[in-house]
């Protein structure tokens, strides 16, 4: 049997919100109406009431959809038919699955799992001192966020009469508070973080406190954010920028409502220390990152009022081998026997390379779709001939290739925006402005599982080529935008009993997500300043504590403290002289270069000079593109440079980091 053919099967679990046990698959509807969540091949549909027949409702300019264009909208309709009758020829049987209705707390006990801080509660629990770093970081709304989840689960956890010991809330922060007041900081590296978070921490001493128990806790609470309309502040929470603006702008914000079409160009200001890309920290950092944006996006839903819930647990049987209804990480398991390193379908990059060469002026591409027999006949030939390289493609055109690639999208077992965060990010165009949408958007990029995030990257990319094409293919973001929303977020709309009215603020309000997702893409995958500065003050203090534990275990073991301590320093303090930063390229150079920190000198000129001077045959090969300059240690695990980085002004906040020239790993 071939490696490809289907077999057993993979069970996937993701995430429901609510719903009475049932079965997926079955009709056990009353008066007509269908109950029951069913699953067709290649659909995700939600626990609720589903209609038999998509029917368009009438437009209607009406509340924030003013500015949508009539012609936009007819694409989404029209759009909704071609799936209705693309998923007709691809239906088949799927087995029976059941679905639980989660108990009480059971969501608040899963996101505290998700936010790193499981081990406050349950079996877990404990000495919770490894999560009292963690939560000294946080900002007066991110500890308020879980504050109010720890006390729910707490409850929860109480009522059962679980035989294991339940922490009250107010002991956890009591304990957060105290171990700040017993430690203070000490050392440079301790400094040194939090010189950069004075600018926007600095207020915290006259800010309100949170009173927790009867005591107080007094979070970081970072200054208002700038004035500029279009400059996103990534160095200021986004939640505590949303409590400034709430408060001070209450009609400004009313009126940004619904201004749709007129997205401004919304921008980065520089930052002197460097912008952090996804991708350029290691994964221990990178794992902090995830926890601290899941609570920051949660506060931000909390300031603003708007729901936040992560869908619970339905088991669905999948396939392990093929290229349709396939999960992404069984696919790119399979796709790097064939292509080590790959981190997007194979499947996936050939069907847009398709695409391309029959050229992105073709007028109606993505919109146009190819026939329904033929699509279904090439998935077959596909699924057989793909991996064994003797599929035809010259055989497919152009508005096929398109078809395809919707299609790929829609089948997967699991939604590409994932199952955990597709509600949080439909929930996104219930946020008050447009800002604020794209800081959510932001933070839910960043909790995208890996393959999802990089398979989006390479779709948003794609459609942004499709745009720049408009003047020729009548393709403008918009119209792009209605033509892929169904294909990402359908189990929304397509199996939605409602009103006519509501079944269109939902499509429009798609449609906008997916407009802000392809315009805004480049600033989406940005991560948050002030979440670099978290996860630089959690190793910082944990590094502190580290070195206490040791100086603890050598004077225990009867060591020489002086000659421990010497060790201890950092070596550019030991054959630097200050000012000057010694920069390694160990798989390039066996020699180090020492370079003199200037006000002006960037990371681009660091690298500039280190090639134009190394004479080694592989340095001389190298260009700006190829290597980049690393800070690695200090208060951060490892994180790539860009360009535009001042590098005496990031060496301020990191003085124990080390310089290294690399490649950025595949």
């Amino acid at each position: 049997m071939s490696w490809l053919s289907s077999s057993q099967g993979v069970v996937l679990t993701a995430y429901h919100p609510s719903g009475k046990d049932q079965a997926l698959g079955g009709n056990h509807g009353k008066g007509g109406e269908e109950a029951t969540t069913s699953r067709r091949y290649g659909q995700y549909t939600m626990n609720q009431e589903i209609t038999k027949v998509i029917e368009r409702p009438p437009f209607d300019r009406s509340g924030s959809q003013d500015s949508l264009d009539e012609l936009s909208m007819e694409d989404y309709w029209t759009e909704l038919e071609n799936i209705k009758k693309s998923s007709e020829n691809r239906q088949e049987d799927q087995e029976v699955v059941v679905v639980k209705e989660p108990d009480e707390g059971e969501l608040e006990e899963e996101w505290l799992k998700e936010a790193g801080l499981s081990n406050l509660f349950g079996e877990a629990a404990g000495d919770p001192q490894e999560s009292m770093v963690f939560l000294s970081t946080l900002t007066r709304t991110q500890a308020a966020a879980v504050q109010k989840r720890v006390e729910t689960v707490s409850q929860t956890l109480r009522k059962k009469n679980k035989q294991y010991q339940v922490p009250d809330v107010r002991d956890i922060f009591a304990q957060q508070r105290g171990s700040k007041e017993r430690e203070p900081p000490d050392g440079a590296e301790s400094q040194s973080v939090r010189t950069d978070e004075n600018k926007y921490q600095g207020k915290a001493d006259q800010a309100s406190s949170l009173v927790v128990g009867g005591k107080e806790l007094t979070p970081l609470v970072p200054e208002e954010a700038p004035a500029s309309e279009t400059d996103i502040n990534l160095e200021v929470s986004f939640a505590e920028q949303a409590v400034n603006q709430k408060e001070s702008s209450r009609e400004k914000i009313q009126r940004s409502k619904g201004d749709d079409a007129l997205l401004p160009s919304f921008r980065l200001p520089k930052d002197k220390t460097g912008t952090t890309k996804i991708g350029d920290l290691a994964p221990q950092d990178m794992k902090k990152v995830c926890h601290l944006a899941l609570i920051e996006l949660t506060a931000l839903y909390d300031v603003l009022g708007v729901e936040l819930k992560q869908l619970k647990a339905v088991k669905i049987k999948t396939k392990d081998s093929g290229l349709f209804c396939v999960p992404l990480t069984v696919l790119l398991e399979q796709d790097q026997k064939k292509v080590p390193g790959t981190r997007i379908p194979l499947i996936f990059q050939k069907l847009i390379s398709r695409i391309e060469e029959g050229g992105l002026e073709t007028e109606g591409l993505l919109r146009i779709p190819g026939a329904a027999v033929r699509i279904k006949n090439l998935c077959q030939e596909l699924e057989a001939k793909f991996y064994e390289g003797t599929f035809n493609w010259e055989s497919v055109k152009q508005h096929d290739a398109a078809s395809l690639l919707k299609l790929f999208i829609r089948e997967l077992p699991q939604p590409l925006l994932s199952v955990e965060y597709l509600k949080a990010f439909q929930a996104v165009q219930n946020l008050p402005t447009k800002k604020q949408q794209l800081q959510a958007l932001n933070l839910l990029v960043i909790l995208l599982p890996d393959a999802n995030r990089d398979t989006l990257k390479a779709l948003l990319e794609f459609l942004q080529r499709v745009v720049d094409n408009k003047e020729k293919n009548k393709m403008t973001v918009m119209n792009v935008a209605m033509v892929m929303a169904p294909n990402l977020f359908m189990y929304h709309t397509l199996g939605l009993k409602s009103s006519e009215q509501r079944e269109f603020v939902m499509a429009a309000g798609i449609a906008n997500i997916m407009h802000l997702l392809i315009k805004y893409q480049k600033l989406l995958w940005t991560i948050p300043k002030f979440i670099v500065n978290q996860v630089r003050k959690q190793n910082t203090e944990n590094h502190r504590k580290d070195k206490k534990a040791m100086k603890k275990l050598l004077k225990k073991m009867a060591y020489d403290r002086e000659k421990y301590e010497k060790q201890d320093k950092s070596a550019n303090d030991a054959d630097v002289p200050q000012g000057v930063i010694r920069v390694q390229a160990p798989h390039l150079s066996k020699v180090s270069m020492a370079i003199q920190l200037t006000e002006e000198l960037r990371a681009s000129d660091v690298l500039a000079r280190f090639l134009s001077q190394e004479s080694s045959g592989v340095a001389q090969t190298l260009k700006n593109g190829e290597v980049f300059l690393y800070e690695i240690g200090g208060n951060i695990g490892e994180r790539c440079l860009d360009d535009d980085t001042y590098m005496k002004d990031l060496y301020q906040l990191n003085p124990n980091a080390e310089w290294v020239i690399k490649s950025k790993p595949s």
